[in-house]
């Protein structure tokens, strides 16, 4: 270990020197109360750290002493249900030894050293086994089977495994290895937090995420190791749609990272998930769930770590073939804790005041995610999904943070302050989100959903652009210059608009939606419409084809519970075309 001394301290930045053997991103203990810090730049024997808790008492002459190891996580049975800070400290464990405060420069192990966990072993003794291969598993959860994987870098002959319930320091296997060395394994191992796990091969993105949220799943798909951002002024609903997507997608692991926001924000999630049921399982939906709170009162520097701490845990648990997704409030915040360190360090501000390295930054969190083949002998399939909040000031996307994000990221939910004001939520703009997956996940709606489902997501995108012309007509001279076939058009939207789009996050039929009643909603609009128009065409008055009696069954159609839907639907559906036929009949009767 090497000692130094701190000769400069400016908030959660100290300048040590007399560390000349000390690496880039060495882990330190800063002073008398051993706060944890991180060296971020070296300059001969003078090292730049930063500190990830309060720095306050902390002066020249105060000794630094590195650890000789990067800032790395710990991975084993233990991560699910537990809630952490930026640098992998279990709250719950801290407020048991100090109370509801953390103390500075309190040590205590991210995994806890005392809990026994059943190990059944899957391998035999006398394989050979690689990086990767599954050695055995414990049942972490009722939901998540936790799987004990060969560490990273070492193979060989497996001369001992052991099952019974064991602390995940104790011993389980040992591995003789190609060059005769006997390598003892533990349910534990250490990951550093900014070197991207392996895998041996990535792939397509050809499959999507069910989130349940009608906009999202049908006109603005994310696909299974993809990456989206939700971009958004104040009060524009990005936690909520955050807090949808963390509770019905379709995925077996979530990582939920609070990133700089606030606590009440954190305290929601802290509430809600325990009580929420799992569609998939019908278990608590913490039973799946890994939260790592940095909110905005704790030290601006653990920002950053926080970020990396998710997506380390996320890849650990794609490595044992899950589907994972990691969800970051907000990366903005994360960004703001770069500009302050980079200020602090004098270095050369980019626009905004923002590090010139702020785009590569953004671009090392995103690109960790994917949907890959494994290491390991099986050949399985992981997938990490990577969802981040950006929170522009002002609602102002020109920003820095917002196009660099956008410049990585391949899926656009833009959230709008208007439609927020007028209760419409999920407040996702269409006309100015996209999804850049759409071409690579068609085969899959294709075989999956039937051929129809995409040419009805194109006619609807038509109709809303459509709307959005005539909007502009109807702004200066008044809708009854509309001809019937355009008020047709606009009152098709305005069903899209209120009946598909707007979805209610707090009530059971309405906060989740499944493919096959997403699909029956938009049909019945669908039908609405031609018949609608051909009717008009048919010399049929107008205020009739815009208030037939089903329309209302439509509007309403969307809080039938899914076991019910079916049935409903083909109701609805013979109900509307009955009411159209009898009018095109009683038109051409006048004639």
């Amino acid at each position: 270990m090497d000692t130094g001394r701190i000769v400069k301290v400016a908030g959660p930045l100290i300048v040590a020197e007399g560390l000349q053997d000390a690496n880039m991103f060495d882990v330190v203990r800063v002073g008398r109360r051993r706060l944890i810090g991180e060296i971020i730049e070296m300059r001969g024997d003078k090292a730049s750290i930063q500190v990830y808790e309060e720095t306050a008492g902390i002066g020249p002459g105060d000794a630094v002493e590195t650890t000789g190891a990067p800032l790395s996580v710990e991975l084993g049975p233990g991560l699910i249900e537990t809630i952490y800070d930026g640098i992998q400290r279990p709250l719950e464990a801290i407020r048991a030894i100090a109370g509801s405060c953390i103390t500075r420069g309190i040590e205590v192990p991210s995994l806890s050293r005392d809990k026994k966990w059943k190990f059944e072993p899957i391998a035999e003794k006398g394989a050979r086994v690689q990086a990767g291969d599954f050695l055995g598993e414990v049942r972490e959860t009722v939901v998540v089977d936790h799987k004990i994987m060969v560490p990273n870098g070492i193979s060989g002959v497996l001369e001992e495994i052991r099952g019974g319930e064991f602390t995940v320091t104790e011993e389980i296997a040992k591995i003789k290895t190609d060059d005769g060395n006997i390598v003892p394994l533990t349910m534990m191992q250490k990951w550093p937090v900014r070197r991207e796990r392996p895998y041996k091969e990535k792939l397509p993105p050809t499959i999507p995420i069910m989130t349940g949220q009608r906009i999202i799943d049908t006109l603005f798909p994310i696909a299974k190791g993809g990456t989206a951002a939700v971009p958004g002024p104040f009060g524009s609903g990005k936690t909520v749609v955050q807090h949808q997507l963390a509770k019905w997608a379709d995925v077996d692991i979530v990582i939920y990272i609070g990133c700089g926001e606030r606590g009440n924000e954190m305290t929601d999630v802290l509430r809600e998930f325990p009580e929420l049921k799992d569609p998939r399982t019908g278990e608590s939906l913490m039973k799946r769930t890994v939260l790592i709170a940095n909110t905005s009162d704790m030290p601006v520097a653990a920002r950053e770590a926080s970020v990396y701490t998710g997506i380390t845990i996320a890849e650990y648990f794609r490595d044992m073939g899950y589907a994972v997704a990691v969800i970051a409030d907000s990366t903005s915040r994360w960004a703001e804790a770069l500009r302050e360190m980079s200020g602090r360090l004098e270095e050369m501000p980019g626009e905004e005041g923002y590090p010139a390295y702020l785009s590569s930054r953004m671009a090392q969190f995103y690109e960790r995610a994917g949907r890959v083949i494994c290491l390991g002998s099986d050949g399985r399939e992981g997938s990490l999904s990577a969802v981040g909040a950006v929170s522009p000031p002002g609602g102002d996307i020109s920003e820095p943070v917002s196009q660099a994000t956008l410049r990585i990221v391949k899926v656009y939910w833009g959230l709008d302050s208007s439609l927020a004001y007028r209760r419409h939520f999920p407040a996702i703009n269409w006309l100015q989100s996209y999804s850049l997956y759409l071409d690579r996940l068609s085969d899959w709606y294709d075989e999956k959903m039937g051929r129809g489902f995409m040419e009805m997501r194109e006619k609807t995108m038509r109709i809303l652009q459509n709307e959005n012309e005539l909007d502009e007509i109807v702004r200066l001279v008044g809708i009854d210059a509309l001809s019937p076939t355009d008020r047709v058009t606009m009152e098709a939207a305005r069903i899209i608009r209120e009946d598909f789009l707007q979805q209610n996050a707090f009530t059971d039929t309405d906060s989740y939606t499944s493919y096959d009643k997403q699909y029956g909603l938009l049909g019945l609009i669908m039908a609405y419409y031609d018949q609608a128009l051909k009717s008009v065409k048919s010399n049929v008055p107008l205020d009739a084809v815009l208030n037939v009696s089903a329309r209302d069954r439509i509007a309403r159609a969307k809080d039938i519970p899914e076991d019910q839907y079916k049935m409903q639907y083909e109701n609805i559906l013979k109900e509307l075309t009955a009411q159209f036929d009898a009018l095109i009949q009683e038109g051409g009767d006048a004639e």
